[in-house]
């Protein structure tokens, strides 16, 4: 007997597994982080190709597997295509899910963080000021993931991040660039 479940999540990474599959890591909203499998999606074929690309907020329905669950089905909700027209843009977005991958834990289930990633990534659609948004956005997930104290202002947000995660944040480097 193979048990499924349907959740609501954004793509925080993905890489390529064997031929014509990836492992993907979701954000989701009711179980938190997972890492799962998704079989053929490499194919030319794969209608849920384009469903898991890089911060899309999907649908999806998963049965549990012996090691890493399986993705069965996918629908997408938005694919943020106003972030993906415009590169300094995209560096956030692939920073938010970078911080969001990098403060939470495996099953870790956190409904405010995965709404605060919505929010931002729906304020970053339309946002002119990409660096005010980037350390807001990075202080409100310390504050929601309990490692920074509510109210307390907050010098350095790369700084308290990196000492949080004790490590570096890879898309710090070109999020400061391209948001100069």
């Amino acid at each position: 007997m193979i048990r499924g479940f349907k959740d609501e999540g954004i793509v925080l990474a993905r890489r390529n597994y064997s031929e014509a599959d990836r492992i993907l890591v979701l954000y989701t909203k009711n179980c938190g982080k997972l890492s799962m499998i998704a079989k053929g999606v490499r194919k030319p074929s794969s209608r849920k190709r384009a469903s898991i690309e890089m911060f899309s907020k999907i649908n999806f329905q998963a049965a549990t597997g012996r090691g890493l669950d399986i993705l069965t089905e996918t629908e997408i909700l938005d694919s943020f295509d106003e972030i993906r027209s415009n590169l300094p843009k995209v560096s956030v977005a692939y920073f938010f899910c970078e911080v969001v991958g990098k403060i939470t834990r495996d099953d870790e289930r956190n409904a405010s963080l995965y709404s605060l990633l919505i929010d931002y990534l729906g304020k970053l659609k339309t946002s002119l000021n990409l660096r005010t948004l980037r350390a807001e956005f990075t202080k409100d997930a310390l504050v929601l993931s309990g490692f920074w104290p509510e109210g307390k202002p907050l010098d350095d947000p790369d700084q308290a991040l990196e000492s949080v995660t004790e490590k570096k944040i890879n898309s710090i480097r070109v999020g400061k660039k391209l948001t100069s």
